[in-house]
């Protein structure tokens, strides 16, 4: 098969370009596949792609671009087309949605010889099931669970996402939303997990006083309530640290929660890494304090250096993936004592936390890469002997 990947920015940092680019890499192994990204920002991606995927740039922002751009009133015409597809919460919501970015989508679906096309976010997706010519496969692929959209993205993805050639998500609980959502028929709609990278990680020696947290700062992971949490294990074991991994612009509640408390001694803001499981490898413990999380990919990174995890029992990625007192903790969702009283029993009981350490390592190879991506190779080869020789599968919905 020859696949790409339409994502947002694939030059950028994220959980959704990392995942991405490890999927391609799997999928590579067997078949031609490139990322193809709206927009390129920077010089070189943050992730470097598989020696066997190209990265290509459907708009270029660099000094050094040299895409030749169509005509202003080309630009604005399938803007405005464009307008009319996507909503204006997701264009918000995601500022990758340009004339210039649009129009090399519009091009490139014109002219691909890929047979498969995968989308990697709902504004994509939509653009996805109205432009590509019937030639190809489109398949959705949703990295937030369906709760997150805002309701005119909803309604867009009630109307149109019947006519892709099919869907994946992350979990059971939101392929039951999208079921009940669409009512597609079978086969259509999957449930495919985030696979870990390839290769043999570091492991965890679970003996250093340091509890890691991991993602963009961003109100969904709600880390002030994390440090709110960590300030009950600091009262009883003053010489444990909070190490918080990620980047964005909105730390300074964060910040602010940190002096309140007096924790600038104990809680580290580390920024990006491109070494995630090495950081991870240095922790005893992961903490989540999300309000929701599409899937958790930092649950199985954790899993896979033998750190159990401490989480709130938010919707859909960590019940799925921690079974609670066996390789980590679940408790009630914002609930910052709970979460507090759940770190500090993995701190204090060392046996407890090997423990659930050697359990989440073996529940680590339920996401590996080559079994992800078989499943994967099914999905999409199903989807192309059952899809119809022409047109949309939107009459096949009730």
């Amino acid at each position: 098969m020859r696949i790409a990947f339409v994502i947002a920015n694939g030059y950028a940092m994220g959980g959704t370009v990392r995942t991405v680019h490890n999927l391609a890499r799997g999928l590579a192994s067997r078949h031609e596949v490139e990322i193809v990204s709206l927009v390129r920002k920077r010089r070189k991606p943050f992730f470097t792609p598989d020696e066997n995927v190209d990265l290509v740039p459907l708009s270029d922002e660099t000094d050094e671009s040299r895409l030749r751009l169509p005509r202003q009133r080309v630009l604005d015409h399938w803007f405005r087309k464009a307008e009319q597809i996507v909503p204006e919460p997701e264009r918000r919501r995601n500022k990758n949605y340009t004339p210039e970015s649009v129009t090399g989508l519009r091009r490139y679906l014109r002219t691909t010889k890929a047979d498969v096309v995968i989308g990697t976010r709902p504004g994509i997706n939509l653009l996805l099931a109205e432009w590509a010519p019937p030639r190809v496969l489109t398949i959705g692929q949703e990295h937030l669970n369906l709760g997150e959209h805002n309701s005119k993205v909803r309604a867009a993805i009630t109307r149109t996402y019947p006519k892709l050639g099919g869907l994946s998500v992350l979990t059971e609980s939101d392929r039951s939303a999208y079921q009940n959502l669409l009512r597609s028929p079978e086969g259509w709609l999957t449930a495919l997990p985030n696979a870990l990278e390839p290769g043999e990680p570091p492991r965890s020696t679970l003996e250093a006083p340091i509890i890691a947290a991991a993602g963009r700062f961003s109100p969904v992971k709600q880390y002030p309530l994390l440090v709110e949490a960590f300030s009950h294990v600091v009262a009883e074991h003053p010489e444990w640290r909070l190490h918080i991994h990620g980047g964005g612009d909105r730390d300074e509640e964060l910040r602010e929660t940190v002096r309140r408390l007096g924790l600038e001694d104990n809680v580290d803001l580390k920024g990006r890494t491109t070494d995630m499981l090495g950081e991870l490898s240095k922790a005893s413990l992961l903490a989540v304090s999300s309000r929701v999380e599409g899937f958790g990919m930092t649950i199985i990174e954790a899993f896979s250096v033998g750190v159990p995890v401490v989480s709130f029992d938010c919707p859909h990625g960590p019940r799925e993936i921690i079974d609670h007192e066996r390789n980590g903790l679940l408790v009630p969702p914002q609930d910052t004592e709970a979460l507090g009283a759940a770190l500090n029993r993995l701190v204090a009981d060392r046996k407890e936390r090997h423990r659930m350490g050697a359990e989440a390592l073996a529940s680590a190879a339920d996401y590996g890469l080559a079994d992800v991506t078989t499943q994967w190779e099914s999905f999409l080869e199903r989807r192309l002997a059952e899809r119809p020789r022409r047109g949309p599968l939107a009459s096949l919905f009730g």
